[in-house]
């Protein structure tokens, strides 16, 4: 691997840390990477390698609608549900740097659907099932990060010649 790759490696896993902590952008930081590989080559095979991570990152993105959001339909929490829990997570990631972004999620969720439904058991369960579903939504953007990855490593480890 040339020097310029592992800086793009780097980058990329800058990406897979920005998904984990939802700080960054992180798989569009992978995407990117991946654009900057088929610039720096200039041939055929970078730009073959980034329209086909190009598809794959559409692909991951559609999935990570589909799948958590059709698992929260099902359950009954409703869209708007939602929408508060991430306001109240960016409002309590002001008010407690780094950690209210983890803490306010849950808990708007929590307290909207205790409002909802008066139920405490209920306004539990809808707040798991959103924790999974956020979950979820992780693990298919790891696994699209790591699909494009692994596509930029095989081409430029395997594919271009020395």
């Amino acid at each position: 691997m040339e020097p310029a790759e592992i800086l793009i490696l780097v980058f990329m896993a800058i990406g897979v840390v920005g998904i984990v902590l939802p700080i960054l952008p992180g798989l569009l930081i992978v995407l990117v990477g991946s654009l900057m590989w088929a610039l720096t080559q200039q041939s055929t095979l970078g730009w073959v390698v980034f329209a086909l991570s190009a598809l794959v990152y559409a692909l991951g993105v559609a999935l990570q609608w589909a799948i958590p959001g059709q698992h929260m339909r099902r359950a009954g929490v409703r869209t708007s549900t939602l929408v508060i829990g991430v306001l109240c997570a960016l409002v309590l990631g002001f008010v407690i740097p780094v950690v209210g972004l983890f803490l306010g999620f849950p808990l708007g969720i929590f307290l909207v659907s205790l409002a909802r439904t008066r139920d405490r058991r209920e306004a539990l369960g809808h707040t798991r099932l959103a924790l999974r579903a956020v979950g979820l939504n992780i693990l298919i953007e790891l696994a699209t990060a790591f699909a494009l990855i692994a596509m930029f490593v095989v081409s430029a480890l395997v594919l271009t010649p020395s």
